[in-house]
Order: structure tokens, then C-alpha cells, then sequence
């Protein structure tokens, strides 16, 4: 079941992972939240990350915790 947030609004999102090459060839590993559960989607946050809302418009984001 992948991790899913419900915002202010009462719009649900869900978690996903994606390893992205950027330009001088290193591999990251991005997180975004979108409306459906789609390829990617994982079940859990990950560790040493928090959710937040953006407050305009209400979609999560994933921060590090300081």
C-alpha cells in the first residue's frame, strides 16, 4: 500500500521514488507526491524526511529534518 497524505483540503497524494542522471552523470533519487498511485510509488517515508504542506496551493513536500 504506498504511502499516501491527505492535505488541508482533503485532496489524498501519494509518494513516489525516481533515480534521475543529471548533468554531469550522477544518479539522485527525487521524491514527489502526485494524485494517483503510479509506477514508483513507495510504501513508506524515508528516513530522516518529513512531510509539509505548501500552504497556497496544499501540496506535500518532503523535507529533511533538521
Amino acid at each position: 500500500m504506498p504511502f499516501e497524505q491527505v492535505n488541508s483540503k482533503g485532496q489524498t497524494y501519494f509518494l513516489h521514488q525516481r533515480e534521475v542522471t543529471l548533468k554531469g552523470g550522477r544518479l539522485q533519487t527525487i521524491y514527489f507526491f502526485g494524485k494517483e498511485a503510479k509506477e514508483g510509488a513507495i510504501d513508506a517515508l524515508p528516513e530522516g524526511y518529513e512531510v509539509i504542506e505548501n500552504t497556497r496551493t496544499g501540496l506535500p513536500i518532503l523535507r529533511k529534518i533538521r
